[in-house]
């Protein structure tokens, strides 16, 4: 799978990123196994999210396999906490993977190989169904997103601890993964098992075929919406600055739109949810002046022909009265 996505350049570091688990384990023993073969360097990368007693050992569980191995150990740690209401898993996620872009860039690697199987795919699309997400989502997760790779993606997790019991290895269990109270893990130990229980079949195989069906029409749109985009987004030369032509983004159709936005505020270093892509789309049909607050302190404006995406100074940002019904 590696070689046919073309995950990793001859020549290169690569960093592992490994919890400690079977699937990660797995990877680490593996690349460390093909590392001649395919002609790169792994780095073992452990991230502590600090949000359990004794998390450190799993730490050094880790760096016992990197020295083993003999390959660089890498470790990073959290330096915040989930905020109060805010989803522990979403939280983990977005530091770790932070943490992982920051090693691959400060190791001068090509890529951050994680170990995601074929059973993580299966749930992801399932709790994107669950979750109302787009089309996007339902598509799972990609095996080449730079710099993230997934050389397991189509390895199925008893394939993973099958490798660890033929090595005597003896990976550790995170507590997180096993709890229901986190949806992930429901999904995984309850809401699955019953479904293919019922259904008398394996349910994880037709969920992945159908994030693969949609990735091709997400694809299609993705590309018509870069088309799209030509035409809408004016660079206005300033980083922190992006003009969208509200005639234009009012008669594209809504689906492409949309997309466009999206990609306009990514590239601005926010992670839009569908509420802020809505709330800049609803500018271009309004007056002069109307605005939205989104996250990271950016503001969407409605600025003479355009719906301006910027990121003011603290004095402009406090300047002036905020219209009405535009939180």
């Amino acid at each position: 799978m590696a070689r046919r996505h073309h995950m990793f350049e001859p020549g290169s570091r690569v960093v592992v990123a490994v919890s400690g688990g079977p699937d990660s384990i797995c990877l680490l023993h593996s690349l460390v196994r093909v590392r001649r073969l395919m002609k790169i360097e792994p780095l073992c990368f452990h991230f502590d999210h600090r949000l359990r007693p004794g998390s450190e050992r799993d730490a050094a569980y880790v760096r016992g396999h990197a020295e083993r191995l003999g390959v660089e150990f890498l470790l990073r740690v959290a330096e915040s906490r989930p905020r109060k209401g805010e989803s522990k898993e979403a939280w983990a996620r977005t530091v770790r993977y932070e943490a992982l872009f920051r090693a691959v860039e400060d190791t001068g690697s090509s890529a951050g190989a994680v170990g995601h199987t074929a059973d993580d795919q299966a749930e992801t699309v399932l709790l994107a169904l669950v979750r109302g997400g787009g089309l996007e989502a339902l598509t799972g997760m990609e095996p080449v997103s730079p710099p993230v790779v997934r050389p397991l993606l189509e390895t199925t997790r008893a394939e993973t601890e099958a490798f660890c019991r033929a090595l005597h290895l003896r990976p550790r269990r995170d507590p997180m993964n096993e709890d229901p109270a986190y949806l992930r893990a429901a999904l995984r130990h309850e809401v699955i098992p019953v479904l293919e229980r019922r259904l008398n079949r394996n349910l994880k195989p037709a969920l992945i075929r159908v994030a693969s069906h949609l990735r091709a029409d997400a694809l299609l749109l993705r590309r018509l919406a870069e088309e799209a985009a030509a035409e809408i987004v004016e660079d206005s030369g300033e980083a922190e600055d992006r003009r969208l032509r509200a005639e234009v983004l009012l008669r594209t159709p809504a689906p492409l739109a949309a997309r466009v936005v999206r990609a306009a505020l990514l590239d601005l270093g926010v992670v839009p949810e569908a509420a802020h892509v809505q709330a800049v789309l609803g500018l271009a049909g309004r007056g002069r002046g109307s605005r939205a607050d989104l996250p990271g302190g950016l503001i969407a404006r409605r600025d003479g022909e355009y719906v301006r995406l910027l990121r003011p100074s603290p004095r402009g940002r406090s300047a002036g009265p905020r219209p009405d019904g535009d939180r």
